[in-house]
């Protein structure tokens, strides 16, 4: 048992907070806490007060299933389980019913003593560690009184919520340290370089402010991502930021790749936008990432599924498939992915965040001028002068079923944490919805790839009718929406329709070509997300005015009642179009 700060105290605190309303008060109470406590102590009530035992890059895990709490807060106030489920309805949370308890009225475990409990019960791992744990947690609480068992509980089942955020706990250590909240930017600043709050408070305590304002990046702990702001038109973003650079903003999983391979083993970490280490679901970058000519590194970039049959992206729905606890194998084969990087931070010990975009982009190039690997790749850019331009390669990549872009001023700094107009948003409209099936004709397919290569077909082209041009114009490409059965009687009937060359009655870029071309004589019904605006789709284009697209479409049936003549018409694709968007 350790000397040093009771948790009683941290305890004592913690009530008053949870009594306390307005910020000030709650924050001069955590500022005062602080101020007792040695560096390490600091470090510990930081992180246990947003009710975690490490910072989200490392995450807590307990583990601990609710239910196997009930046998112990049963023992501890000596009543049956039943009354426990009884109280906890009365009292709102298991911890408010242990505080009814009597069965200590004083400890003498320090802060210390109880964090280095809790890290144990929550390495404990193997066979019968439900009960392990269980145990473990009684024998802790026993040598605590009721009022500190409540928030142990609450840590444990992840619901401690004192009802502040780190936000609160930067001006707590700038009160603690000078009596007001003057140090509030150079800590933030500080925790947006190296997002553990419990080492700037380490540090502020040990080192002082000298060692905070003169914080560096740690590999393996996230950096604070940088954020966009948003403008509606690119007439609008060019007004704002003059010449910039563009590039497609994907509906991905946003990463931040930290990459060290100065020990025995790489070691590679993928960070979530909100820090939380995401390396479980991406093994199938690691060994691609681990080959780039680098001894450190730390990068960002967008992780999105892709079809293989056809080269597109997939919703974010399907990327986050691989969130999945099991069956990550099969994951990687059923959604494998693409890392577009966007943007390098640091570079073999080198801080590259204060050099411009344009210096960090040629950086980022340099690494793959003779590294070409089809999963990972930088992301594309394209130089911005015109509003016109901005709008065209808006629409390009709205057609390729992306977001839309992300515009940068090329000469700006990476500021991490920081919202602002370096970097901006230019995304499809996001009221849209389109709620209507469409009937399609089938105009041809492509041979399959990966999985489908033996089936032949992995993907097929659809068009809608022009009733005055009496003609089809496509308007989507389609990998998803049938089984594996499916595809193969899919192909069977287009096999038997197939024509040696486009039909004259069909209007499609050369980009869309299929490798075979049919009849257009096979009705499906189309689902899709929404319909866009397309530079590439021929539906409804003209010499003034872009085609429609179909984003996300998949296949949910065929209509054999129906001929390729009563599908939707191109003028029923228009109205839609301007439906999906009235409020």
């Amino acid at each position: 048992m350790s000397s040093g700060l009771k948790f009683s105290t941290v305890v004592s605190v913690f009530d008053k907070i949870e009594q306390a309303s307005g910020r000030l008060v709650i924050t001069q109470l955590f500022a005062d806490l602080l101020a007792q406590a040695t560096a390490s102590e600091a470090s510990i009530i930081c992180t246990i007060s947003l009710g975690k035992l490490h910072p989200p890059h490392i995450g807590t895990q307990f583990n601990v299933a609710e239910k196997s709490l009930i046998p112990i807060i049963a023992n501890l106030l000596d009543i049956s389980d039943a009354d426990v489920t009884k109280l906890t309805k009365k009292e709102g949370d298991f911890g408010s019913v242990l505080a009814t308890g009597s069965w200590r009225t004083q400890s003498s475990l320090s802060v210390e003593d109880v964090y280095n409990a809790l890290c144990d019960i929550e390495k404990m791992g193997g066979t019968g560690s439900q009960d392990i744990k269980a145990e473990a947690l009684k024998k802790l609480m026993l040598q605590l009184t009721p009022d500190e068992a409540k928030y142990i509980v609450r840590m444990v089942i992840g619901k401690l919520r004192l009802g502040f955020s780190d936000m609160t706990i930067i001006d707590a250590l700038s009160w603690m340290k000078k009596g007001d909240k003057s140090l509030h930017g150079i800590l933030e600043d500080a925790y947006n370089v190296c997002a553990d709050i419990g080492y700037i408070a380490f540090m502020l305590k040990h080192k002082g402010v000298e060692a905070v304002t003169d914080m560096h990046v740690k590999i393996g702990v996230p950096i604070r991502p940088a954020a966009a702001e948003r403008l509606p038109t690119a007439k609008a973003i060019v007004e704002k930021i003059g010449h910039c650079v563009a590039q497609p903003k994907l509906d991905g999983f946003r990463l931040q790749v930290h990459l060290n391979k100065t020990k025995k083993e790489p070691e590679i970490h993928f960070y979530s936008r909100n820090l939380q280490d995401m390396s479980a679901m991406f093994p199938d970058l690691v060994k691609t990432l681990s080959e780039l000519p680098v001894e450190t590194l730390i990068c960002e970039g967008e992780a999105i599924s892709y079809d293989p049959n056809t080269g597109s992206f997939l919703p974010f729905q399907e990327t986050v498939k691989r969130k999945r606890k099991h069956g990550i194998e099969e994951a990687i084969t059923e959604f494998p992915l693409k890392l577009f990087i966007f943007d390098i931070l640091y570079l073999n010990g080198k801080e590259l965040m204060s050099e411009t975009h344009e210096h960090r982009r040629d950086v980022l190039l340099s690494l793959f001028k003779n590294f070409h690997h089809d999963d990972v790749q930088p992301i594309e850019e394209v130089a911005i002068t015109t509003a016109q331009q901005l709008e065209d390669y808006f629409l390009k990549n709205i057609d390729s079923g992306l977001e839309g872009l992300v515009v940068k001023r090329a000469d700006s700094v990476y500021q991490p944490g920081k919202r602002n107009f370096n970097w901006i948003k230019l995304k499809r409209h996001e009221e849209g919805q389109l709620d209507d099936t469409i009937d399609c004709v089938v105009l041809g397919y492509y041979a399959g790839k990966g999985k489908r290569a033996s089936f032949g077909i992995g993907a097929f082209l659809v068009g809608v009718y022009n009733k005055k041009e009496d003609r089809f114009e496509t308007v989507a490409k389609i990998g998803t929406g049938l089984k594996d059965p499916e595809w193969k009687e899919l192909k069977k009937k287009c096999d038997a329709i197939a024509v040696p060359h486009k039909p004259n009655n069909v209007v499609s870029a050369k980009e869309l070509h299929p490798d075979v071309w049919v009849s257009p004589e096979i009705v499906c019904v189309i689902r899709a997300d929404e319909i866009t605006m397309s530079p590439l789709h021929a539906a409804g284009k003209t010499g003034e005015q872009l085609g429609m697209a179909l984003r996300f479409p998949r296949i949910m049936g065929y209509r054999e009642d129906k001929g390729p003549f009563d599908i939707t018409q191109v003028w029923e694709i228009k109205e839609l179009f301007d439906q999906q968007f009235a409020k």
